[in-house]
């Protein structure tokens, strides 16, 4: 499985931006899917991860109400919704299995300015 985060960009605080999860290899309806990010110096941290059928959804505190994790089965692609971003929203974003069992993409660059 080869997993390609997509979709980051330079905004301001308040915006809105879509990442895209682009899977290849097996189905990606085999599997739970999730949303990582690391911040400058910090460790890479959960943001939200859906089931395999899309009914179960969860995502950290930080995020809750502002961003939604969704999934194509069909297009073998996942996103995350990112509205009313911050700027503690900065920093590179990560997809991968829920739980992360493949190995990370490049993931994609979100800056959030203030």
């Amino acid at each position: 499985v080869q997993l390609q985060a997509s979709g980051g960009g330079l905004v301001q605080a308040g915006d809105s931006l879509r990442l895209s999860c682009a899977v290849s290899g097996p189905p990606m309806s085999s599997y739970g899917m999730g949303w990582f990010r690391q911040a400058p110096g910090k460790e890479r941290e959960f943001v939200a991860t859906i089931a395999w059928s899309g009914t179960m959804k969860k995502y950290d505190d930080s995020v809750r109400g502002r961003f939604t994790i969704s999934r194509d089965n069909a297009k073998n692609t996942a996103y995350l919704q990112m509205n009313s971003l911050k700027p503690e929203d900065t920093g590179v974003y990560y997809c991968n299995t829920s739980p992360p069992e493949k190995p990370w993409s490049q993931g994609t660059q979100v800056t959030v300015s203030s």
